[in-house]
This record gives C-alpha cells, sequence and structure tokens, in this order.
C-alpha cells in the first residue's frame, strides 16, 4: 500500500492510496469533501482505504516475499480494518518496508517500535537520496 499527495497549483489538496503495482488508485483524503472522519483539514475516506489500502497489505501478505506499507499514519489508523491488516502483516513472518509517524502516539505504533524485530530508519536530509538504494540491497 503506497499513499502519495494530491497536489494542484502547488498547493496540497489530499492523499491518494494505491496498491505498489499502481493499477488500484482511489482517494484516502481531501480537503474539498464533506463527511467524516475528519483529520485537521481532511475528510478521509475510510471506504477506498479499506478496500485499496487494506486489500493491498492482505494480498501482498499472501503473494510477496516482502510488504510494503506506507504509510502508518494518523490517517490510516482511523479505519479498524487497516490497523487489524498491519497487525496481521507485522505477524505473517515476512519482511515489511513501512513508514510509520514520527511523532503519533497511537498505541499500535509504539507496539511497532518496540518489536525486537523492527529496524527504525529515520529519514533525514542527509540520508534520504542514498536510503531507498540500501533498503533495496537490504532485501535483495
Amino acid at each position: 500500500m503506497v499513499t502519495t499527495e494530491i497536489e494542484s497549483n502547488g498547493k496540497r489538496l489530499g492523499f491518494e492510496v494505491s496498491n505498489i503495482r499502481g493499477n488500484l488508485k482511489g482517494t484516502l483524503a481531501r480537503v474539498d469533501t464533506v463527511g467524516k472522519p475528519r483529520l485537521g483539514k481532511y475528510i478521509i475516506n475510510l471506504n477506498e482505504l479499506d478496500s485499496i489500502g487494506v486489500a493491498s497489505i492482505e494480498e501482498a501478505v499472501q503473494r510477496a516475499d516482502v510488504v510494503v506499507i506506507d504509510e502508518v499514519g494518523p490517517m490510516e489508523l482511523r479505519s479498524q480494518a487497516f490497523r487489524d491488516a498491519v497487525q496481521r502483516a507485522m505477524n505473517s513472518g515476512k519482511s515489511i518496508i513501512g513508514t510509520v509517524h514520527y511523532i503519533a502516539q497511537d498505541p499500535l505504533i509504539l507496539a511497532i517500535k518496540a518489536r525486537r524485530d523492527v529496524e527504525i530508519i529515520e529519514v533525514e536530509t542527509e540520508n534520504r537520496e542514498d536510503l531507498a538504494r540500501e533498503i533495496f540491497e537490504r532485501f535483495q
């Protein structure tokens, strides 16, 4: 599962959720909609998060050697189905590449960070250019 920004004229309008292949895409959150749940100025689309994001995690657990989850953050954590899928992935024995929100103190994020089988790599200005290559090399 991958999330990317939706922008127009240099302004962030929301976030897209997709599978790693990019052939399934939907809206995770937008500013120009109404409804709930809300996080700041964004309305979160739980239906598309569950139907695309959660389904992508579950498919990866079943079929892939490496599960990618970008990201475990405040928006995604509004979905119980997402939380459950992340837990199943973490307990699957598969290798996982994921991003977790740096500041969030959610119990699931704290549990992920506390696991003995998790290595946390902070993305910083100094390492961000080389990080993708380094991670790729570790999983070859």
